[in-house]
């Protein structure tokens, strides 16, 4: 089963992370962006719960990348505040989504990170440490990445042949297009990856 229909208490993955957005009063619209093969049963989680902010079910393309374009390409306004976000993470909080609006009144692109409790090494091929960077510098990233609109095109406009995508932030930074700017994310912000994660956002809720 893919990870997005999953249940934890009762209800998909997917179902928590499309209710975090629902339940703002700064989300107007929800687009759903999956995968083909499970298109169907997104329609009908879909369908069942009668999202009303929920107005577009995309086709995703091959990669991540491929989908953040779709996902943008088929807003119809001019400008707009813009926020990708993973289905795997369930637990976006209320406060995470009005600061990341809050910061776009001010900036072009805005990330959402927490502070790692762990030290980062950086290791060579042969698994000797080449680096251990400065851990009060580093933050793990998060989601939802957020945007204005043209901005986040032009993006990925000037990146349709780049293979080496890590994020919607990355591709802003790596064409030089804007700063961002970051808000505090939250250490229950999880994205569900291994079997144990489940577990955790049980515990969670």
């Amino acid at each position: 089963i893919p990870k997005q229909f999953i249940k934890i208490k009762n209800k998909t993955i997917l179902e928590h992370a499309i209710e975090a957005f629902v339940q703002s009063e700064y989300i107007n619209e929800i687009f759903v962006v999956i995968t083909p093969a499970y298109r169907e049963i997104a329609q009908k989680i879909l369908s069942e719960r009668k999202y009303k902010k929920v107005t577009k079910l995309l086709k995703a393309g091959d990669m991540r990348k491929d989908s953040s374009y779709i996902g943008v390409s088929a807003i119809d306004d001019d400008e707009a505040n813009v926020f990708i976000h993973d289905c795997a993470r369930p637990f976006v909080t209320q406060k995470i989504i009005k600061d990341c609006v809050e910061a776009l009144d001010k900036h072009k692109a805005v990330g959402v990170a927490v502070e790692t409790t762990d030290t980062i090494i950086e290791i060579n091929e042969n698994n000797i440490i080449t680096n251990i960077p400065m851990r009060n510098k580093l933050r793990r990233i998060q989601t939802p990445q957020c945007f204005k609109l043209s901005l986040i095109r032009k993006a990925h406009e000037l990146s349709k042949n780049d293979t080496s995508f890590t994020d919607d932030c990355g591709l802003v930074l790596k064409n030089n297009l804007s700063e961002v700017f970051v808000v505090d994310g939250d250490m229950k912000n999880i994205k569900i990856t291994y079997p144990e994660d489940i577990y955790i956002a049980e515990n969670f809720i």
